[in-house]
């Protein structure tokens, strides 16, 4: 016994010996709570409490579930794999197993993965003559699983247009296919146990009585279904331990209901709220930090964490004048971490957004530092960027076959598998590119590989004159790729990423030396274009070479297709290579590192400004930053720019709120903060709901403005790069200005409500 408990702080130790009834244990980043499930599990066992097939532990991931296996096994002479210990799903698919005739499936019945079950939906929608374009299948796949997740069948969804129609009768498809092939997917595991337990009142009651110890890990994560499914497995009698963190909770988009804590506690009638607050993970500066910016959400079920380890490092902070300045910057302090003697892979480097990553990518690219991309691609090796540089390849040479075959029927254009087999077999015939086999295509598939053609030519000639981001820009337009993504329900992080490719475009012409607005399908020497549109046979050239010795330059699409190329496929780190840890900060969560940069710390970047849009989405971006902080060992380094290259636009920016939150005594400014070019504001400045407060007056502030960002001053005194705040409007910065005199117009970009143009002879500003 004293074995067990020996090694247990006094929090640990009252959570792990609570008497036999419902508890909440609030275990902070870093405090053990792993340990705390395994060793209440022996314990109980140990104290003859239950025997091993009497509790049941719910995880999230096989890895957890494993690693409590593995400790069981070390702290007890028990067979851990007979036990009930597990996913939900994992949890489901053994019950449904042993009670398939009650719940109406095979006994072999299979389970679907993502990919299977989208592959499902798509081929249910080709044979019903459902148009995938009009209802993408992803879609479908998110509307399904999303009304799974809530509890609904098909015929109990509501509707209330003909989208939402169409995706029901899609789903009631589905769900018909699916039951006659004996099949489920994820959903339906968690989702057909809780149907046949409400229904199968004998089977109920024997897992209400065998399961007298039931155990859930990360509490704060789960959603209504699996919130429901805990209570049915637990009746009346059950001892629910539940485990998690309120101040941990990041997947509201994912259905989670962090409000599920504080109603189990009142359902359940807990008594014991225990709070797991010693860390093991990080230094005193780092954990205050991370104490002092949490406070400021409401409705915490409250905690402060610490630590023995010492105040160690100050956090530095650090303002860039450019994404690219901050991405060398973040190289640099790598760099000097390395020297000191610490690993690549414990470093990593966070962000709010995927897109975020490419300029990243691109500066540890340049130094040859490996890195590796944790749960997600590289930026070039995207889906979404991969199908948009296929096109690019075809404007510089329309007969790649990769890239022909790659796009030629994405977005979906109706040219089916057996139009392009009949495509290459013409094309083998007549040693021939794809493109120029089109011509010798008839019927369907002719016509339709015809359009697809002519829509090559016609970008090809309308972009001929036009610099690389115009060229990108009208190429993602031409392609129909935005609007194919803007129609799926998690399209939003592929859109952001073709939009930076815009903006990728512009920074390799600047560091190559490239003329900005040159063509870029002209090379330096003003070769041009042969006028179009025609369909070009192979071996023709494509440019008239003015002059021999130019026409082996490279035109400044080529060379950005040909450094794209090698970004993607360099550097790549190998299996077991030290590297460096790149990711989301969503995709750090209960991860650990010695040394952490969260970068891009902006108004509208991080918090995302989504959030203010939605009830306690600025609440949700505090409790990611909180996250994203706790992630640190022994140092933590936050970054922002003053503009930064998004969306193929340069944005300028207020810092983030964020910062503002973080006391004083634990951190360090690397650059003077009375040189900072914008306004954060305090705290008193913002109301719960993370918008500005009505109620609070704004001082105006002469903090000088960086020199990079002065332009000579209009008649009415203002400038590009001014902060400024607006009675209604709240704060901005002046991103253009046009006209003089009482002509005069500002375009501001505000925090709150984005890009507006006021008249400034009868605007009422104010410089802060």
């Amino acid at each position: 016994m004293q074995t067990i408990l020996e090694n247990l702080n006094p929090e640990q130790r009252s959570a792990v010996t609570l008497p036999a009834e419902s508890a909440l244990i609030l275990a902070g980043a870093g405090s053990g709570k792993t340990r705390v499930l395994t060793t209440r599990i022996a314990w109980l066992i140990q104290t003859g409490q239950i025997s091993p097939s009497g509790i049941m532990a719910v995880t999230f991931t096989n890895k957890a579930a494993k690693e409590m296996q593995a400790r069981l096994s070390a702290m007890l002479p028990i067979n851990t794999r007979s036990m009930w210990i597990g996913t939900f799903h994992g949890l489901c698919n053994r019950l449904l197993r042993a009670h398939f005739k009650d719940a109406s499936l095979p006994q072999t019945f299979q389970i679907l993965d993502s990919q299977d079950q989208l592959s499902m939906v798509k081929r249910l929608m080709k044979a019903h003559q459902i148009d995938d374009d009009k209802y993408p299948p992803r879609s479908a796949v998110y509307f399904i699983n999303s009304a799974k997740e809530q509890g609904l069948r098909a015929d109990k969804v509501m509707t209330y247009d003909p989208t939402s129609r169409q995706l029901a009768e899609i789903y009631a498809i589905y769900e018909q296919q699916c039951q006659r092939d004996g099949v489920v997917d994820f959903a339906e595991l968690l989702l057909r146990t809780v149907e046949l337990l409400t229904v199968h009142q004998p089977l109920r009651e024997h897992y209400q009585q065998r399961f007298r110890h039931i155990l859930v890990d990360e509490f704060q994560d789960t959603n209504d279904l699996q919130y429901r499914w805990i209570k049915l497995m637990a009746g009346s009698s059950a001892a629910v331990l539940a485990v998690g963190d309120d101040d941990q909770s990041i997947y509201a988009f994912r259905g989670a209901n962090v409000g599920n804590m504080a109603l189990f506690e009142r359902e359940f009638q807990v008594r014991h709220r225990i709070k797991l607050e010693q860390n093991y993970r990080s230094h005193g500066h780092i954990l205050d930090t991370a104490n002092a910016l949490i406070s400021n959400n409401v409705d915490r079920l409250g905690k402060n964490l610490r630590t023995d380890a010492g105040k160690g490092e100050l956090i530095r902070i650090q303002e860039a004048g450019s994404d690219t300045q901050e991405a060398h910057w973040i190289v640099e302090q790598i760099k000097e971490l390395t020297r000191q003697g610490m690993a690549n892979c414990d470093i990593a480097v966070l962000y709010r957004s995927n897109a975020q990553s490419r300029v990243i990518e691109h500066a540890l690219f340049s130094a040859s530092l490996p890195y590796r991309v944790y749960g997600g691609l590289r930026f070039f090796e995207r889906a979404e960027i991969k199908h948009a540089i296929a096109y690019l390849q075809l404007m510089d040479n329309p007969h790649n076959d990769s890239a022909f075959l790659r796009v030629m029927n994405f977005p979906t254009r109706g040219i089916g598998a057996k139009g392009q087999e009949t495509l290459q077999d013409t094309a083998r015939q007549r040693s021939i590119s794809l493109y120029a086999a089109v011509p010798h295509l008839t019927g369907k598939a002719g016509t339709t590989l015809s359009a697809f053609v002519r829509l090559i030519e016609a970008a090809r000639f309308e972009t001929q004159m036009m610099s690389l981001p115009e060229l990108v820009q009208r190429v993602l337009e031409m392609s129909t790729l935005i609007q194919h993504y803007q129609l799926e329900k998690e399209g939003e992080d592929r859109i952001e990423n073709l939009e930076q490719l815009v903006s990728a475009a512009a920074l390799f012409l600047k560091e190559e030396g490239f003329d900005p607005h040159a063509p870029a399908l002209l090379g330096p020497a003003g070769t041009a274009m042969s006028a179009g549109p025609a369909l070009l046979q192979p071996g023709e050239p494509e440019l008239i070479e003015a002059d021999a010795a130019l026409a082996t330059l490279m035109s400044p699409l080529s060379a950005f297709l040909s450094h794209a190329s090698l970004e993607a496929g360099d550097n790549q780190a190998q299996v077991g290579q030290d590297a460096l840890q790149l990711m989301t900060v969503h995709s750090a969560k209960g991860l650990e590192f010695d040394a952490v940069f969260i970068t891009g710390l902006e108004e509208g970047l991080f918090p995302h400004e989504n959030s203010a849009k939605e009830t306690g989405g600025v609440e949700e971006e505090r409790r990611l930053m909180y996250v994203a902080i706790t992630r640190a060992r022994q140092r933590l380094f936050l970054s922002f720019s003053q503009n930064r290259m998004l969306h193929g636009q340069v944005r300028y920016n207020t810092r983030s709120r964020f910062l503002n939150e973080l006391p004083d005594e634990n951190v360090k400014w690397l650059s003077p903060q009375n040189n900072h070019s914008w306004f954060a504001a305090p705290k008193s400045a913002w109301d719960s709901n993370g918008n500005y407060s009505e109620s609070f007056n704004f001082q105006t502030r002469s903090a000088k403005q960086p020199e990079h960002h002065i332009v000579v001053a209009n008649d009415h005194g203002w400038r590009i790069g001014q902060n400024v705040q607006h009675a209604r409007f709240g704060e901005g910065i002046i991103i253009k200005l046009e006209g003089s005199g009482s002509q005069c117009r500002a375009h501001i970009q505000f925090n709150r409500l984005g890009t507006k143009v006021l008249d400034l002879s009868v605007a009422k500003l104010e410089k802060v």
